[in-house]
């Protein structure tokens, strides 16, 4: 691997030769900007203003702009010339557990290769003695025109340094968080933990870049004249409003894809019970349970007996009317004796 950088790491009065090299590398497809029309590439010229002319790279160096526009010259050597420590130096300034630096505050990362066989016993040294303390190293370092913050720790065999930005570079999260009041409960919790649990642990190995593949594809088609890749149809899924029910088709949804049967239902873990300061229920209220019980079914079967009376009676009624009418009928249908 190339190196970027060059100097030494200062360990107290122990200063370990090394050298800085890259430790992450970019497989991101890079675009070049074309003429729409022709296909013609669009480059960047750069002209010097005074003489309205193209310069070449060798011409271009660095300068600071003053507050009333003038220009300063700055050179190399006068960077190589700063009066601080860390211009050619990884100056270690104290060690801490690792779990005392953010993550937000982590940049680029680089590995620290000895640099010929005289740093090979310091270098050893370092790395085993960062080993055994389980902790990492701070350190101050200057690289690409300023000082930088850094954090060394083992990988491997190796020392690698991830530069870290300054405290005062970090933001305060401040108006990220919800605005508003919002009640978790706890079988919303339960079921979340749920969902985590079956989704399990990753291999980070495992995962790569879909997108980057994708793009790929379209490339080769594109060069050889064939029909373009179809996306997939995106998932039609309606507007969750249940929350929970939205959490248990997900935590069945993940259990499915691990080819577990879809019958099965996921471990949900109760969290603790939460200690409140309700009062114990009453005990009366059993008794009056009971007694409205009792009062109900008096009601219900007084209710009932004076149905059953109301459709006897209309029954009766009913049967009295049907013989008075055919005795009715009777009378009518007899024709009366005439005298001779």
């Amino acid at each position: 691997m190339r190196s970027i950088w060059n100097g030494a790491i200062s360990f107290g009065l122990v200063s370990i030769p090394i050298k800085l090299v890259n430790a992450t590398e970019s497989h991101s497809i890079s675009f070049r900007q074309i003429h729409t029309e022709d296909g013609g590439r669009i480059r960047y010229r750069k002209f010097c203003e005074l003489e309205d002319r193209e310069v070449t790279q060798g011409e271009i160096g660095k300068g600071y702009e003053d507050a009333d526009g003038s220009i300063i010259p700055i050179t190399d050597e006068d960077l190589s010339s700063l009066p601080i420590p860390t211009a050619k130096t990884i100056e270690i300034v104290a060690f801490v557990p690792a779990d005392r630096i953010d993550p937000l505050q982590m940049d680029a990362a680089y590995y620290l290769q000895a640099s010929g066989a005289p740093a090979a016993k310091p270098y050893t040294l370092l790395r085993e003695a960062l080993k055994r303390s389980n902790k990492v190293a701070i350190a101050k370092f200057a690289l690409r025109g300023r000082e930088r913050l850094g954090m060394l720790r083992v990988v491997g065999e190796a020392i690698a340094m991830h530069g870290l930005l300054w405290p005062d570079e970090v933001r305060a999260p401040e108006g990220v968080a919800p605005d508003t009041d919002v009640t978790v409960r706890d079988q919303e919790l339960d079921l979340a933990d749920a969902l985590m649990d079956t989704l399990g642990e990753v291999e980070l190995e495992d995962l790569h870049d879909e997108y980057r593949e994708a793009v790929e594809e379209v490339i080769a088609a594109k060069a050889a004249g064939e029909a373009l890749p179809q996306a997939p149809e995106p998932a039609t899924g309606g507007k969750v409003l249940d929350l929970m029910a939205a959490l248990e088709n997900s935590v069945r949804a993940a259990r499915e894809s691990r080819g577990e049967e879809a019958g099965e239902h996921a471990e949900v873990k109760s969290l603790p019970q939460r200690k409140t300061a309700r009062a114990a229920p009453k005990q009366t209220g059993g008794k009056k349970s009971a007694s409205t019980a009792k009062k109900t079914a008096a009601k219900k079967t007084t209710a009932s007996a004076k149905k059953s009376t109301a459709k006897s009676g209309q029954g009766t009624k009913k049967t009295a009317s049907k013989s008075t009418a055919k005795k009715t009928t009777t009378k009518k249908s007899t024709p009366r004796k005439r005298p001779a």
